[in-house]
Order: C-alpha cells, then structure tokens, then sequence
C-alpha cells in the first residue's frame, strides 16, 4: 500500500471501503445473511461515508489508497478522488444506491440474487469512479454489468431475454471497441495510472485522432450515442426497477465521465477532429430519439427513450469543451447534468414500477385519474417529471442552463455561428419536445376520470415515499443552490 507523506487516514480508508464494502455484504448475503436486511444497511452506511469522503476531499494532505497488483506493466488497484468530478459520481452512485434498495420488491425466492445484483452493480459503478488506474477503471464497470445482465434475463418482465441479449451484444460490442482504445491510449502514454497520463509527453495528432475515435465509439455505446442506442429503452423497460435505477442513473454516466477524465483532456486534437460528426450524432440523440418518445405508448419505454435523449445534452457540452478546451463552463455543465439526469431518471423509474405495481399496467391508454387515489405518488411524479423538462428550481434547469452557456462561451457574434452553436440552437428544440411528451403522459396516468385499473390503487406508504423523498429533496437542493456541487468542481 502506498501513502504519501501526511496522508489523512480517515480520507485515505474511506475510498476502498466505500468500494469493497458492498462486495463484501455480497458475499455475506451469499452466505446467508438476510439480504434486505444487509443491503439497505450497507447502502446507508455507504451513504454516510460517501458523505464524509466528499466532505474531506479536497483536504491538501489527503491522498490516495493504491496497493500494487502487477509490476510489469505496472498496475494498481488505486483509488481516490483526482478532482470534484469523481466525488459528484461518488455522490450520485451512493444517493442512488439507497433509493433502489428501498425501491420494488424482491420476487419470493429470489432475495438473494435481486439485493446481491444492487451490491454488485453499487460497487462496479464506485469503483470505476472512484479508480484511478486504467486497468481497475475498465473492469470495475465490467464487474457491474454482469448482474445487469443476470437482472433482465431472469427476474425482468415483457420479452426479457431479448433485451438481456440485446444490451449484452451492445455493451459487449462497446466494451471491446472501448478496451482496443483505452489500450492504445496506455501504449501512448506508457502508463496505466490515470493521474500521471496528464504528465505524460504529449501524443501525436494523428494518434489522437485514432485513439479518441475508439474512446468515442466505445464509450458512446455504454452511453447510448446515436445511433448505437436502440438497447437502452427496451432493457429499461425490461429490467426490475432498482436495476433500471442504478444503471440508467449511475451506471450509464461512465461512458461521459470517461470521456471527461480521459478523451478530452489528453487527446483534445483527436476530439477536436470528430466535432463535426458527434454533434451530428448528438442530435440524433435529442430530435429523433426525442420523436421516437413521443410516439410512446407505455409509460417504461418513454422513460427509456427520455434517458436516452437527454445524453444528448451532456454530450454537448463534451462537443463545448472539444471544440474550446479552455471553456470554464462546459465540463461543470456536463457533471452538473449528469448527476442531475441520474437523480430525476431514478425517480422516474422508481415511481413507475409503483404505478405498475398498484395498477398492473404501463399503457398510457389504460391509465388515469390516478391522482385521486394516491395524491402523494401523483406529486412526487409531477416533480420528477418537471425537472426532467427542466423547470427552474429543479436540478436538470440548473445542468441544461449551464450546458447552453458553455455552448455560447467566448461566442464572437460578428463572426456568426459555429458547429456548436448551430447544435445548441437545434438542440433548444428538446425541451420543447420533451414538455409534450411528460406532460402528455402526466395527463393520461394522473389527470381525468380514473380508469378502471387505477379505480383502487393504493398511494405511496411510508416505506416507499423514503426513496422517492430522498431523490426529491437532492433535485430541490442541487436546483435551488447548484453551487453544492458547483464548489466541488472548482
């Protein structure tokens, strides 16, 4: 174990703690230990920690936890927090992971393998933000894959097994592309260790170029980038709810912070090389999938659909950051609405298995009136939905805000738009699509004469309003003062 001079033990203990603890109540839970039980309380501690982490991070005398794996190539499992960036991710991964464990019901018999998939793909999404060694940074999001995998084949619903093998052919398929190109970047830098590649001598343009093509197919593809996307709704849609939580809110944002820790800033040539098709491919990601959400039915594909549209946005501001790379604004606006899309698409999801639950549907058609009967789902619902159009005071306003003024920074109006602001001002055009369609579907499940599956449906108890209050309050609390995460980034 390495420890640099003066290292704070407290912050230095908490990164591998909060990575391998729920590894290790995995693997109790496999033992034998009672796995609600187990995973909420391992949720909750990491939680707290999570918590204190961030709180001591930007300590001067804190430092990393790394102990050597191989000499040669030299590989360490090291973890850390390298800059505000991973501890916003470390934030969300923990906020999240509460809300899911809280969230659904585990079918009888099968406790063990729902609550140890939300441990597993906990600890992979903590472990790839919180690495700081290429090699651990790439297999911890692997690691979280497979019971994403397991989860939909086996306890999901509608035609589980083809989205199961559809989204295990994709990301397989990104996950190669990705490791070719995260490979080639070690042999340009000569090092695995995240940090030092910043040092390292600069790599030549053409390579750059290669190499930030893989990163941005490969990466592109976890991420659902137009038009390697068609996975993402229907495994959504398939998926158990704390499953669809955790991946779409957390998991999913590895590919754009990969982009942010390793594409941009050490292969700013390459990106700058690709601008004019990622902003091509970025608004295929917020008009069509944005139209394809509109033509939805049922209530899990629009939302699959919605998650994959508003990637476009963040990949906005990577395409502000590629074409300026002293754009202040544009990396903050990115993790900003990240950690803003991860909260609100959680809830989302989480209140939708609810709805379905209590009425035995999500067809928008066989919906309504819902609002009557359980007044408390229907607000918490009318929340989530308002911030994912992006309503002031919500924390997606605050994130797609700071995301068009990154676009706009350094704008010289005598010389007319650019490739990037041409993109913004198509892109404008998604908040108006995306108040049709939420507000469409708020109307049909809430508003009305109560249909006949929504006659007699329950409201929220109070175990169930924990998770969706938890969620709510953070989108109130980043979107009334984004500077709680703004000052981590600075």
């Amino acid at each position: 174990m390495v420890i640099a001079p003066g290292g704070n033990p407290r912050t230095l203990m908490l990164t591998p703690i909060l990575v391998f603890l729920p590894i290790v109540a995995f693997v109790a839970v496999l033992l034998g230990a009672p796995a609600r039980l187990t995973t909420l309380a391992t949720a909750a501690i990491n939680l707290v920690l999570g918590l204190v982490a961030i709180y001591f991070w930007k300590c001067p005398s804190c430092t990393g936890f790394s102990v050597s794996v191989l000499e040669q190539p030299s590989i360490h499992l090291a973890f850390g927090f390298p800059d505000g960036m991973s501890a916003v991710m470390i934030l969300l991964t923990v906020i999240v992971t509460v809300a899911a464990a809280l969230t659904g019901k585990a079918p009888e018999g099968r406790e063990t393998l729902h609550y140890g998939s939300i441990l597993l793909i906990s600890a992979g999404a903590l472990g790839a933000f919180a690495s700081t060694d290429l090699f651990f940074f790439f297999a911890f999001h692997e690691l979280a894959l497979i019971p994403t995998f397991l989860m939909i084949g086996m306890l999901g619903r509608g035609d589980r097994r083809t989205a199961a093998w559809k989204i295990t052919i994709y990301l397989g398929l990104g996950s190669m592309v990705l490791l070719a190109g995260l490979v080639w970047l070690y042999n340009a830098t000569g090092t695995f260790d995240m940090t030092a590649m910043k040092n390292a001598p600069p790599i030549d343009p053409a390579t750059q170029k290669g190499i930030a093509a893989l990163l941005l197919l490969g990466f592109g593809t976890l991420v659902s980038l137009f038009p390697f996307h068609s996975w993402a709704a229907p495994a959504y849609a398939s998926a158990p709810a704390p499953v669809t939580m955790l991946h779409a809110g957390v998991l999913k944002k590895f590919g754009l912070y990969g982009l942010l820790r390793l594409a941009v800033p050490l292969l700013p040539e390459g990106m700058n090389a690709w601008l004019t098709p990622l902003l091509v491919l970025l608004l295929g990601n917020v008009l069509w999938v944005g139209y394809v959400t509109v033509s939805q039915k049922r209530l899990d594909l629009m939302l699959g659909n919605s998650s994959v549209m508003h990637m476009g946005y963040i990949f906005l501001a990577i395409a502000a950051l590629a074409a300026m790379p002293g754009n202040d604004l544009a990396a903050p606006a990115a993790v900003l609405l990240m950690f803003a899309h991860g909260v609100s698409i959680a809830l989302l999801f989480g209140l939708a298995d609810r709805i379905e639950r209590s009425t035995g549907t999500l067809d928008l058609e066989d919906l309504g009136g819902l609002a009557k009967s359980a007044p408390a789902l229907a607000f918490l619902f009318g929340i989530a939905a308002m911030a994912s159009i992006g309503l002031p005071g919500l924390a997606n306003f605050a994130g797609e805000v700071l995301v068009f003024l990154a676009a706009f920074r350094s704008y010289d109006g005598t010389a007319g738009f650019g490739p990037v602001q041409i993109a913004c001002v198509l892109a404008i055009w998604g908040v108006v699509i995306s108040a049709i369609y939420m507000l469409r579907a708020y109307r049909n499940i809430f508003q009305g004469p109560a249909a006949d599956a929504t006659g007699n449906a329950p409201d929220l108890a109070l175990s169930e309003r924990i998770p969706a209050v938890l969620l709510t309050v953070t989108l109130l609390a980043v979107g009334l003062y984004p500077n709680l995460l703004l000052d981590l980034l600075k």
